[in-house]
């Protein structure tokens, strides 16, 4: 008995963590150029490793810079972003200098031959800006 009680509560714990929560949001896209950059002092900064976010760098994780213009667009620090011709989401973790407009740069880790590689394209961007509740 004691059993069947513990699997049925650990059966409902389960589901109710799994429950996706739905939010509303706007979904919105961009046609940008993506260029690549790597944490090393010569693309960045003194320190290569820390965001303008204040974020830390880890090579492997999939994260972009935006520049400026696209803050104003919603595509915000810790945004997730869909983009073309990859399978997976980045997430915004770093702003680029104020000098680029429409512009994201994918982060490489410490890969230069492979940010030398990705060169610099026109890609689709797409992400989701939470609607937020108002009053009227």
């Amino acid at each position: 008995m004691k059993v069947k009680v513990l699997v049925i509560l650990c059966c409902l714990l389960y589901i109710g963590c799994n429950k996706v929560v739905e939010q509303d949001c706007a979904s919105k896209s961009f046609v940008v150029t993506a260029t690549a950059y790597n944490s090393l002092a010569y693309q960045t900064n003194s320190n290569p490793n820390i965001t303008a976010f204040g974020d830390s760098l880890k090579p492997g994780l999939r994260y972009i810079a935006v520049s400026r213009d696209l803050l104003d667009s919603g595509l915000v620090h810790n945004t997730r972003v869909k983009i073309e011709g990859f399978d997976s989401l980045f997430t915004v973790k770093d702003k680029m200098n104020r000098r680029w407009r429409k512009r994201i740069d994918i982060y490489m880790g410490n890969d230069v031959l492979k940010a030398k590689k990705w060169g610099k394209k026109k890609v689709n961007i797409e992400y989701c800006i939470k609607d937020n509740d108002t009053l009227l």
